[in-house]
């Protein structure tokens, strides 16, 4: 399975999602710079507070990430990706770090803190 391509502009902060990246030597670029691909579970930081988990029932995969949902620091979104799909749940602050959808197995599931960036789980 691919892996999800994140990509953020270290200047203005623009996150994007890469269906299919460049092989050019110019790369992908926001406010004339390149944009700078995210590594899930890379950045120092509390990692039982980033990483989503989950629970499978009766066909679903419910998932949930244990941080803040401040309006500052909060997780932006959580994504499902299998095979050559991917499902986007987004979040806003004040509400629970959590969504759910069709379970696969073998899927990836990734949580996107505005702070601390991407993390990523394997289900099993």
């Amino acid at each position: 399975m691919k892996e999800l391509i994140i990509k953020k502009c270290a200047k203005c902060g623009a996150v994007v999602h890469i269906m299919e990246d460049c092989n050019c030597p110019c790369g992908i670029q926001c406010c004339g710079d390149e944009m700078k691909t995210l590594v899930p579970n890379s950045v120092d930081a509390s990692a039982e507070k980033h990483v989503p988990t989950y629970e499978t029932k009766e066909g679903k995969i419910y998932v949930t990430v244990n941080h803040v949902m401040e309006e500052e620091h909060y997780i932006e979104w959580i994504a499902f990706a299998y095979k050559n799909k991917t499902v986007f749940k987004y979040l806003k602050p004040g509400k629970e770090a959590k969504a759910h959808c069709k379970y696969k197995p073998g899927m990836r599931v990734y949580a996107y803190c505005n702070k601390h960036g991407l993390w990523k789980t394997d289900v099993e």
